[in-house]
């Protein structure tokens, strides 16, 4: 892993801006109440988890945990997760699902089998399945969206389970859910067709073509069932793949009638101690949702259609993916420590403008899942027998969920620009602005990528009676991962000196390497 293994902190305190002894560049933002980018679907504060490592198995679910529920659900993890502001839950994959047989999990545990996952060369017990997981999500208030499987089996499986989930009886499967002890039906709405079926470390992996075809066969047959449900098409797997564009043309091509979003998957590490690049991470991301909205509304233009398929950016974080031998070089075991990532504060900056980023797409970007949700590249890390703990990742995350809503404003940025060597030139500030209007509250997101600090000034043009309500910043240092509860505590934002809010404007100085968080009180001027 990265950098030292017990980071060590002091107390917390002020960030304040003076900690560079150099001159500050200057950045101007504006934002009026009328200038809406699109409305915040709070599924964009979705997670992941997949049957891979500990996600599941010592992660949300672990029986005898001095904090278990009856059904073995862990407790502390449930309440960070409640606490993180988790809205929907993607599942149970991943890799996983394209050689998942949906049926050996459920009914009696006794009764099911034990396989090999092949995707993660992992003994899956099968002891959590559709139905407990169904269960987990109504206790931590949270939406499941399940994914079928594409790889090994095809329309008739992905149907059958939409009948077990969905139908209230009167039918095979929705009769055994009924024998299984789940009278009502789950109500599942959202439904990935497949998982990066682009990718040929898939399980059943296809050309766009063959994917594009049976994703369209399944979603009708499954639609058959339920014509209430939404579905979500493969994109391709990174913005780095070769077939990167075409993928997605000759997918919608064929499913473009049938499907309601396209994914996105995308993640982020620090390489070559290019730290600016890293920081940079938000503009490759945007960019590659800019290119791939471009290519489906190039499909509607095509079909002469004003329909307008939206992103599900269903697995998107910061993964040291380098670090991850692969699948071929794993030993057969039963709950693996598998890509356990433990994260620094910079993590935690480029996490928050990540997030932003989507916010500042929202006109577009409807679903978006953190890859994952404990354990796995995850913010909550556990412990078997013992304790749950933030990383630092959680932290920009918890705040924008609980604050962000309502809409995402047009905001016009006039920043200093940086040339990184992996991006290319890059605003230097990354903004976000969010307007409830119900709330009379505006929320600001903005990333210092410089190693300099930068004196910002927002106009907020249309508003009044504006005052603050809080001021904090993430500043990265150069200790590397936190690989403690105590340790990870040095991303928590601290109180952010020295901003100045007034009706015209609020000014404010960020401090370099980091990610600031304002909440101004307002309202809309008549």
């Amino acid at each position: 892993m990265l950098g030292d293994r017990h980071g060590r902190r002091s107390r917390p305190c002020p960030v304040t801006a003076d900690r560079e002894a150099f001159m500050t560049s200057t950045a101007r933002i504006t934002v009026h109440p009328s200038f809406v980018r699109g409305h915040i679907d709070r599924r964009i504060f979705g997670s992941f988890v997949e049957h891979l490592g500990r996600a599941v198995y010592t992660g949300i679910y672990e029986p005898g945990h001095p904090t278990a529920d009856a059904d073995g659900f862990r407790g502390d993890v449930a309440e960070l997760t409640r606490e993180l502001g988790t809205t929907v839950v993607r599942y149970p994959g991943g890799n996983f699902v394209s050689n998942y047989i949906w049926e050996d999990g459920v009914g009696p545990r006794d009764d099911r089998p034990s396989r090999i996952d092949l995707a993660w060369r992992t003994i899956e017990p099968n002891e959590i399945g559709t139905d407990e997981f169904v269960a987990w999500t109504k206790k931590t208030g949270t939406e499941p969206m399940m994914a079928v499987n594409l790889g090994t089996r095809g329309a008739a499986e992905a149907a059958a389970l939409v009948e077990y989930c969905n139908t209230s009886g009167g039918t095979t499967w929705s009769e055994l859910r009924r024998r299984n002890g789940y009278d009502e039906p789950h109500a599942i709405r959202l439904w990935c067709l497949g998982n990066e079926m682009d990718g040929p470390w898939q399980i059943g992996h296809k050309t766009a073509d063959d994917y594009g075809k049976i994703a369209s066969q399944a979603a009708q047959a499954m639609r058959r069932v339920d014509p209430t449900i939404e579905f979500v098409a493969c994109g391709s797997s990174s913005r780095e793949m070769d077939t990167f564009g075409e993928w997605e043309r000759v997918v919608l091509e064929h499913t473009f009638d049938d499907v309601d979003y396209i994914s996105v998957h995308a993640y982020y590490q620090e390489r070559d101690g290019d730290r600016q690049s890293f920081l940079a991470s938000g503009a490759s991301f945007e960019a590659f949702m800019h290119e791939v909205i471009a290519t489906a509304d190039a499909v509607a233009a095509r079909r002469h259609s004003d329909k307008r398929i939206r992103l599900s950016v269903d697995e998107w974080n910061v993964w040291y993916i380098d670090n991850f031998a692969g699948e071929d070089n794993l030993e057969l075991l039963e709950q693996p420590r598998l890509i356990e990532d433990v994260y620094s504060t910079i993590d935690a900056v480029v996490v928050g403008d990540l997030l932003g980023t989507l916010l500042r797409n929202a006109d577009r970007v409807a679903i978006a899942c953190l890859a994952q949700l404990v354990n796995v590249i995850a913010p909550i890390m556990t412990e078997p027998g013992g304790e749950a703990w933030r990383q630092t990742t959680f932290y920009p995350i918890a705040l924008l969920a609980q604050h962000a809503s309502g809409v995402a404003l047009d905001a016009r940025s006039d920043s200093p620009r940086l040339v990184t060597a992996k991006h290319g030139e890059v605003d230097a500030v990354s903004t976000v602005v969010t307007w409830n209007a119900d709330a009379g509250e505006l929320v600001v997101g903005l990333t210092n990528r410089s190693t300099e600090p930068v004196e910002v000034t927002i106009d907020h043009v249309g508003f009044v009676d504006a005052s603050l309500s809080d001021a904090r910043a993430i500043v990265a240092d150069h200790e590397g991962p936190r690989h403690t509860a105590e340790s990870a505590r040095a991303a928590e934002p601290q109180p952010l000196d020295g901003v100045s809010v007034r009706d015209a404007a609020t000014t404010l100085t960020v401090p370099a390497e980091s990610w600031s968080f304002l909440r101004i009180a307002a309202r809309a001027s008549a």
